[in-house]
């Protein structure tokens, strides 16, 4: 066996044992994952701290309490007005279902009357309004049951309370130690090619996470005070969703502004309040566009909006809210050296031939 043979197959050891490990770690790994994308987004403004002559410990320390001081102020003005509107929300749209129902029935019992109602069997047993209604509270409750069970267990979240900022705080203070350990570990042949290659993961990372971030976090203060200004009935929250959905491309857009308008049908029956709420959604659409977008992300990114979409898909269904979290980065990673092999290949006398090779 030659040495490049025995390296390959020490690295492929090492790879699956790793992808054995966080296998065997998953369920308790929401926590330090939160940690590492926290610690990933701040480490610029500690290094910038830092660079104006504070101390590395002190700019961590400092960045890391008014971190946890603004989440928890958002959190005690976020969540009490969360839980006081969900179950009016979950109300609401059960209404609204009961009501087309009972709008769309009649249309049905006429057609099923034309056509012989006894030869259609459940075709023609449709319920009621008031039965789907009940049928779509217990579906919203099973639903939130199962996100409450699945993805927010007791255990993940008091991890997220008491374990987080530790991890957070020691991350943001070694980072760059870390970084160099890291890098120290690398086969020296080849560490200039993943250096690069890192960075330039980073960089796409970077433009995704920290500046859809904060388009999102732009969109949901402008939607929830917008449809709270046109009188929308829980404008607030179906605002601050209409911007957390946003970071999925085109879908949810299309689902923040199709609640939105559809909730403002069934409420106002003066045209001119359900164009404003229309008007909120479209200016919002505008200003993301041509200023925050352009500003915020700007062609960092490099994540075609179809991959991003079939990322986060895939990292739902394989892991659940962890997967979620991994899924943009791992798509970004998977990007790059896809297309640092492409290169390798076109380059390569496998794709020019012989005449290229000789040439």
């Amino acid at each position: 066996m030659t040495p490049e043979s025995r390296r390959a197959w020490l690295w492929g050891g090492v790879l699956a044992a790793l992808l054995i490990l966080l296998w065997l770690a998953w369920p308790i790994l929401t926590p330090f994952l939160a940690a590492v994308v926290i610690a990933y987004l701040l480490d610029p403004l500690v290094t910038r701290i830092e660079r104006l002559g504070a101390g590395r410990t002190s700019a961590t320390a400092l960045v890391t309490i008014a971190f946890a001081l603004l989440t928890i102020l958002a959190l005690a003005i976020v969540v009490p007005l969360v839980v006081r509107q969900i179950p009016g929300l979950i109300e609401f749209a059960a209404g609204a279902i009961a009501h087309v129902v009972d709008r769309v029935r009649p249309i049905f019992d006429r057609l099923i009357d034309r056509a012989g109602g006894e030869g259609l069997g459940p075709l023609g047993q449709i319920p009621g309004g008031a039965d789907v209604a009940g049928q779509a509270v217990r579906w919203f409750a099973a639903v939130a049951a199962g996100l409450v069970s699945g993805g927010i267990a007791l255990v993940n979240v008091l991890s997220l309370i008491f374990v987080t900022p530790v991890v957070v705080f020691y991350l943001l203070r070694d980072w760059w130690r870390i970084m160099a350990q890291i890098e120290s570990w690398l086969p020296r042949d080849h560490a200039a090619t993943i250096v690069g290659l890192v960075r330039e993961m980073d960089e796409r990372m970077a433009g995704f996470l920290r500046g859809q971030g904060l388009v999102c976090l732009f969109l949901g203060v402008f939607y929830a005070v917008g449809l709270a200004a046109t009188g929308l009935r829980y404008g607030i929250l179906v605002g601050m969703l209409s911007g957390l959905v946003t970071f999925i491309p085109y879908v949810g857009v299309l689902l923040g502004a199709a609640t939105g308008i559809s909730m403002a049908f069934f409420q106002f029956s003066d045209w001119w309040q359900i164009g404003a709420v229309i008007a909120v959604f479209a200016i919002g659409q505008f200003l993301e566009g041509n200023f925050v977008s352009p500003k915020l992300v700007g062609e960092r990114v490099g994540l075609h909006p179809v991959w991003v979409m079939v990322a986060l898909l895939v990292g739902g269904v394989v892991g659940g809210l962890v997967g979620v979290m991994l899924a943009v980065p791992a798509a970004a990673a998977i990007g790059v050296l896809a297309r640092f092999m492409l290169g390798r290949y076109l380059a390569s006398p496998l794709y020019r031939g012989r005449g290229g090779e000789s040439a």
